[in-house]
């Protein structure tokens, strides 16, 4: 179950020639690809394209009529290899992933695809995670494109670009017999346009086509000494043939007025962030109208020397604007200008900032210094900037915002996992921890502050396997579900009975891909009508050849503390894991929540548990808060006059998971949370012992009241 669902969306995919569509760039990716006639489409999710297979998911249907296959891949390898179709027999096919994570997986696939080549097109989508929203380290993909030489997209942030470049992708890749990548940023994913549709296209060569006239061609395979030959061939034919073809059919655009003394060359994601910073600077309207010389790169790799030349030529000075380091095309760019004696001064990280992302505020600065010294009468009148205001005043902004770290969900089921964690740290000592890519890694952050390094998507336990060594303490490793179907099985499981590791892993097990958006996964439990689920991982865990395995429901956390202290400290020598399972919630809540409240609107008795805090019982100690961190568990003034420090307090946003209480209790302290159950469309009987315990209690209240008013009287005689 996916967190959002394009059900009804996809139906549009179905528009024709002469209509306009309408929607978001993942959808419009979509209706490009099979408006390109593509045969098969593959990918393995993650931000930001996490939505795009969601899509692809939800259209099965169309793709179906249109002979399409689609697979969700069970990792970037896997889609990389997919491609391996397009190599003997003129298919069209796309994979789509999140890099440059994902690209890495994929090298080993990509490297052989990009050597031997292709016949039919062969389209690389990879969602661009460089900036303040990235979840991974900070790199670009234009490294990889460079080195396996493929050619590298970039399109202008608008439907219609984007369009474009996914069916020129595939022609590009068909003229040069080169797989092509096109990279999209997370704003690009997500952005809202139209354009003007086409037919979808019917594959005319189908991959039952391949299957029943199979072709084989000894020179495609990479071996020697056909993979020396491919060398020669990226050079002399394919290179040629991709130039020839950008320039033909103009990927590049030349925007903005046609003279000026300065001018500027941009990556074409970034064009629309640097209209908006023309406009704050009076340069440009908000329609993008301009009249500074603006050569956008719609194909970053590779570069059209006749163009670039042809754009410097008459320019005193051009900006180069280009995300995160090391420079690439700044230094391609002043390579083809001196190599073809054009004097043009070229600035780039001279103005911006050697690495991060160009948000408006970074683009407008920079775009500003560049005219103050190479033609500054175009910002003499400029509206003022971020860095003129008053110094007061933009601190005053910073100490307002608060910090809001990244954390677990409310109800999340792996917070439980690590409360239990902290509390064996406090029996038996600190630990080493390490960690994997996934929502367990927000264990690093307070209040657990668990995990001392974290190497890649299902690699936790291969992160710990140099400490398989004697020593009075066992290291333990974190891996979800996601991670360790991806990797982990093999890299972490297989390669620990293989060392005969005697240290500990934790797999998550919440029933999903649940970092990426709830996709299914082999262990998941729902039915699939596509996909092969409920697949235990215990059962793949102990077909690896691991005999001490225990599987613990995450919310009990006494259990999970219990065996993950016997874990620790067993004299049974050998690889321990423990399954820690529970749903995650949110896509536990998308899928009750609904039929919750139809049942209350429709008058059917629901009963909803929830927690709470008792003010009178609270100290003010708040351990709850420090040992849980649940957005839910927060504070709130104390209701007693004579008290200071404000109560813990369980606020409406509580899913009713029972972890406050639970830690409560295992971790020894205060006995102040109680449930309650709240009853919606109560029956009779709910109502009569609601007034029976009313009733009750009021009685022993008044009993209460009677008995402190007398030992108040008896004091005061």
């Amino acid at each position: 179950m996916a967190e959002r669902s394009f059900a009804k969306e996809v139906e549009d995919l179905r528009i024709g020639a002469g209509e306009t569509f309408r929607g978001e760039g993942i959808l419009a990716v979509t209706k490009a690809l099979l408006q390109s006639g593509v045969s098969y489409v593959g990918g393995y999710q993650g931000a930001p394209i996490s939505h795009l297979m969601d899509v692809l998911s939800d259209a099965q249907d169309i793709l179906g009529e249109l002979k399409v296959h689609f697979e969700a891949s069970a990792s970037e390898a896997s889609a990389a290899a997919m491609l391996a179709a397009s190599v003997n027999y003129p298919l069209r096919g796309a994979v789509t992933w999140k890099s440059t994570v994902g690209t890495n997986v994929a090298s080993d696939a990509l490297s052989q695809l990009a050597s031997s080549g292709v016949k039919g097109g062969a389209l690389v989508i990879v969602g661009e995670d460089y900036g303040e929203g990235s979840s991974i380290m900070q790199e670009r993909s234009h490294a990889f494109a460079m080195k396996s030489q493929m050619w590298l997209l970039d399109p202008r942030p608008n439907l219609s670009a984007i369009v474009n470049s996914v069916e020129t992708g595939f022609q590009l890749s068909e003229a040069s017999n080169t797989p092509v990548m096109l990279e999209l940023r997370i704003r690009a994913c997500h952005v809202y346009g139209s354009f003007e549709a086409k037919d979808n296209v019917t594959p005319q060569y189908t991959l039952a086509d391949a299957m029943e006239n199979p072709a084989r061609d000894y020179s495609r395979v990479v071996l020697p000494p056909s993979n020396f030959v491919h060398e020669v061939e990226k050079i002399e034919n394919r290179w040629p043939a991709a130039i020839d073809f950008i320039k033909t059919h103009k990927l590049n655009e030349f925007l903005g007025g046609h003279k000026g003394k300065a001018g500027i060359i941009v990556q074409g994601g970034l064009y629309n962030t640097l209209i908006r910073a023309l406009e704050l600077l009076g340069l440009a309207n908000a329609y993008g109208e301009t009249h500074i010389p603006i050569y956008c790169l719609n194909v970053t790799y590779p570069l059209i020397d006749e163009e670039v030349k042809g754009f410097c030529l008459d320019k005193k000075a051009v900006l180069m604007i280009e995300e995160g380091q090391p420079e690439y095309l700044e230094q391609a760019v002043n390579s083809i200008l001196r190599n073809g004696d054009i004097q043009t001064k070229l600035v780039g990280k001279a103005v911006f900032p050697k690495a991060g992302e160009y948000t408006a505020d970074v683009m407008r600065e920079g775009v500003r210094t560049f005219f103050e010294k190479h033609e500054p009468k175009l910002v003499k009148h400029s509206p003022v900037t971020a860095k003129s205001l008053a110094p007061d005043m933009m601190q005053g902004v910073v100490e307002t915002v608060p910090q809001r770290p990244a954390g677990f969900c409310t109800g999340c089921p792996e917070r439980p996992v690590f409360s239990a964690m902290k509390q064996v740290q406090k029996d038996v000592g600190d630990f080493h921890v390490s960690c994997d890519i996934g929502c367990h890694l927000f264990s690093i952050l307070p209040p657990f502050d668990v995990g001392n390094t974290t190497m890649g998507y299902g690699l936790g336990w291969a992160g710990a396997s140099a400490f398989n060594t004697e020593a009075q303490k066992r290291t333990v490793s974190i891996m979800g579900d996601g991670g360790f179907w991806h990797n982990g099985l093999t890299s972490g499981v297989g390669n620990a009975v293989f060392n005969k590791n005697d240290n500990v892993l934790v797999i998550v097990d919440n029933g999903y891909a649940a970092a990426t958006g709830g996709q299914d996964i082999l262990s998941s439990r729902a039915f699939n009508k596509s996909k092969s689920t409920n697949n235990p991982i215990a059962k793949a865990v102990r077909g690896m050849g691991v005999t001490w395995l225990k599987e613990v429901h995450t919310y009990n956390i006494g259990e999970m503390k219990s065996v993950l202290k016997e874990a620790l400290t067993t004299k049974e020598v050998g690889p321990k894991v423990i399954v820690a399972q529970a749903e995650c919630m949110l896509n536990k809540q998308r899928r009750e929540k609904p039929i919750r409240n139809k049942a209350i609107a429709n008058g059917k008795r629901v009963v909803r548990p929830r927690f709470g805090v008792d003010p009178d019982t609270c100290t003010g100690d708040h351990a709850c808060i420090r040992i849980s961190g649940c957005p839910s568990l927060t504070l709130r003034d104390n209701p007693d006059p004579l008290k200071d420090d404000p109560v813990a307090w369980v606020n409406n946003d509580c899913v009713g998971c029972g972890v406050c209480g639970e830690n409560a209790h295992s971790a020894v302290l205060c006995p102040s949370f109680f449930r309650a159950d709240l009853i919606y469309n109560p029956s009779w009987w709910d109502k009569f012992m609601s007034g029976v315990r009313r009733a009750v209690i009021g009685s022993f209240q008044r009993g209460a009241e009677r008995r402190r008013a007398k030992v108040s009287f008896g004091d005061a005689t």
